[in-house]
This record gives structure tokens, sequence and C-alpha cells, in this order.
């Protein structure tokens, strides 16, 4: 606990001199009411009020606990910028202690909207959590606020603080452009970007490739398929070469197309088809593996924090609060997701607050 006491002394208190708790010890204490299940300002006040003996045993308390309108005054003031370096710098002293090198497999980008965290007249526009995510640990590795919905601008800055060495970055359509691309390579990385008709030349380029393949009779293709969830699903993928005539692209490498029949349970097929552009050739294989691990940015992290820790029903929306107390959450979900108990993250939230023990024990790997 002493490391991230320590992480969260590097921010700067923007209250006064005249503050009476400590802003490490009132960030654990949101922590800590997090892990147990706290969804808002008034919860973390209400945790930290009830286990007021316990808590003063890990850091210092005075007679009274802060109150939820300084909880909330503290998360409005908080610089963005310095939270989410404590989020970079958390995350490298958890794979520290998880025995956990630099990422260096597939690491996913994508954007998430807290939906009822919006200024009063600005419903269309909520506050977007843009996150970098190591989909083979299931971490997050930063994250960056951008309360104008600018997903593009939010992720080109947030990937400038992190290394890429060794990972292939995935994202959607949104960000495949020459920008990121760049971005990418300059941060030591690879990418896999999807492929559609917002980047109309790239995406016919892709389609007269693959056709002039399929009329040589020189694609090849690998499958795999499975019937989970009682639908029979088959995916094809291949991947051909970029062409000379492709449109220019910062280190274009190849194409890949994953072609998609799924039979639901009514009977009915679907079929999609999606490209990707590549910095780097893989086999067909590989490249399939790579585009299915992307969407577990959605399955893994996006979906806990909304299902399990409510975010797009949190109603924080002024200043800085919805982005601050969103990297609160990610933190919360990596240290109870890396602790070894088969739980599901929700269980393992409920034995956090009925467990004295297991409660410390969610702070082991913090080195």
């Amino acid at each position: 606990m002493d490391s991230l006491l320590s992480i969260f002394a590097q921010i700067d208190d923007p209250r006064d001199h005249t503050t009476q708790y400590d802003l490490s010890t009132m960030l654990f204490l949101a922590l800590a009411a997090t892990l147990c299940g706290a969804r808002s300002c008034v919860d973390i006040a209400d945790f930290a009020e009830t286990n007021h003996a316990d808590l003063g045993e890990i850091v210092d308390l005075p007679d009274a606990t802060p109150s939820h309108d300084t909880f909330s005054r503290l998360f409005r003031l908080i610089d963005p910028e310095q939270l989410e370096t404590c989020l970079r710098d958390f995350a490298r002293a958890m794979r520290q202690g998880l025995g956990l090198g630099p990422a260096n497999g597939v690491v996913a980008v994508d954007g998430k909207r807290m939906r009822r965290g919006y200024e009063r007249g600005r419903v269309s526009v909520p506050p977007l959590m843009v996150g970098v995510w190591d989909a083979e640990t299931r971490l997050s590795l930063a994250a960056r606020v951008n309360n104008v919905g600018n997903e593009v601008a939010a992720t080109l800055q947030v990937l400038k603080t992190v290394s890429l060495k060794g990972c292939v970055l995935t994202a959607d359509a949104l960000h495949c452009h020459p920008e990121m691309a760049r971005t990418v390579r300059e941060r030591g990385g690879h990418y896999l970007l999807k492929l559609k008709a917002n980047h109309g030349p790239m995406l016919s380029a892709a389609e007269a490739a693959f056709a002039a393949a399929e009329a040589a009779g020189s694609l090849r293709w690998h499958e795999t398929g499975d019937d989970d969830h009682g639908r029979i699903e088959c995916r094809r993928g291949c991947v051909l070469p970029a062409p000379a005539d492709a449109p220019a692209f910062p280190d274009l490498a190849a194409f890949g197309r994953i072609e998609t029949e799924r039979t639901g349970t009514d009977g009915k097929i679907k079929r999609t088809v999606h490209h990707v552009v590549m910095s780097k050739p893989m086999a067909a294989w590989r490249m399939m593996s790579v585009t299915r691990r992307h969407w577990g940015v959605e399955n893994h992290l996006h979906w806990p924090l909304d299902i399990v820790f409510h975010e797009d029903d949190a109603r924080t929306r002024k200043n800085n609060a919805p982005g601050n107390l969103s990297v609160i959450r990610r933190m919360a979900l990596d240290m109870l997701r890396s602790h070894p108990d088969p739980r599901s993250v929700a269980r393992k939230m409920k034995r956090a607050m009925w467990s004295k023990s297991f409660f410390h024990e969610l702070f082991i790997y913090m080195r």
C-alpha cells in the first residue's frame, strides 16, 4: 500500500492550504471504496465513515472522515493528466508485482462514453474515455479523457504517453488514418486497423487486390468456426501484400480480409466481410487471432465498467470529476482481476466488502 500511496503523492494538491485531509489519503479511500462497490462520492464518504477504524490503520485519518462534498470537490479539481500519469505508474507497478514485463502482444485502443456524465444542455456530448488496453493480460496501460467527444485527438494524445515496442496495436475504422499509423510506428509498434468506407480509396484498393487474387486462383484461406451461444459461426481469413498502387499510408505492408457467416438460433444466415490494413505481414490465422483479440476491450474492460461498476449510470458530471473517477474504476478493476481467486470481478468486489483479509490481499501485487 505504501507504493500506491507514493504514486498518489505525485499529484499536485489543487486545494488551498487549509485542507484537513491529505490528498493521497483521500485517493486511497476512493480506491478502497470502489473496490468494495462504491459508485459515487456519496458512497465513498459512507464507506470511509463506516470503516473509519480499519482504514485508520492504513492511512492517517483524523476523528472525522471526509464528506461527500469534499470528495466531489477534490475530483472536480484534480488535474486529469496527472491522475492519468498515476494510472500509467500504477500499471507498471502492478505488472512488476505480477512478474510481467512491458506489454508485448496485442494492444487495443478504443473509446468509451460515460453516457450520464454530461453537463446540462450537452446530452449529445457525454465525456469520452479513450483506453489503451493490453489484450494479453487484460490490464489497462493508459487512459485519456476528452470532454468534447473527439476520440481521434484523445487517442493520438494518449498513445504518445506509452511505449508500443513489440506490440501490435488494433483499433476500429475510425482510427484508420495516416496520423494514427505514423504515431504507432513512432512508438515502436505495428498496427492492424479496421478498414471501412470512411477511407474509400484504400478500401477500393484492398477489394481490387483480393478480387484479382481470386480471379488468378492464388488466394489462400484459413478457416475457423464455433457453435457457442446456440449459433454457428464460420470465419475465413486471407492476407495479401499491399499492391504498389495502393494509396500512400505510413509503412503499409499488407491487407487482410475476414468473411464471416453466422447462422442464428432462428436459422437465418448473416454474412459480413471485414478488411484490415497492417504494417507487418502476418499469416492469415494470426491476422484473424489479432482481430478477434481486439474485441476483448469491449468484453473485459467496457462491459465490467458498465455492468459491475455502473459507470454508464454515474451522474458525476462537473469539471474533471467524470474522467478522474473513471481512472479510479480502472485501477480497481485491474486489482480485482489480478487476484488469483477464480471468482468473477463482481463476486470479488462483494468479498472485499465482507472480508477484511481479502481486501488486504488485493494490494499484495503493488510493489
